[in-house]
């Protein structure tokens, strides 16, 4: 199955990257979660170290551009096979990155994007 891996994960229920680590769990999707604060959302353990994440085959990005530098390299290093900007994510520095890595760069809303079936 395809690992999704939230980055970003907020443990406050109203923010987006909440709601979407419930939706993909809701929708079976194989899901981790990487946030600032160690925690649960929903069942998924959110983890504060990059290291335990492998086989990631979608990022889902819930850091504005700003806080993305510093993890260009973690990114990278996980090899995952598309990563998705949410609104306020935008970076097209960073999409430069991924695309020369070969990894697929998509510009959308992961909670849309689940509730139209198009994940």
């Amino acid at each position: 199955m395809k690992q999704t891996l939230v980055f970003g994960a907020s443990l406050k229920s109203e923010r987006y990257s909440n709601i979407a680590v419930k939706r993909l769990v809701n929708k079976g999707i194989q899901t981790e979660a990487f946030g600032l604060r160690r925690g649960n959302i929903g069942g998924i353990e959110v983890n504060t170290n990059l290291d335990k994440f492998q086989d990631i085959h979608t990022i889902t990005l819930y850091l504005n551009p700003q806080r993305q530098k510093q993890y260009y390299k973690d990114i990278l290093a996980l090899h995952p096979k598309r990563v998705i900007f949410n609104p306020g994510t935008e970076n097209p520095e960073f999409y430069k990155l991924l695309k020369e890595s070969n990894i697929e760069v998509e510009v959308a809303c992961t909670l849309v994007l689940l509730a139209t079936g198009q994940y």
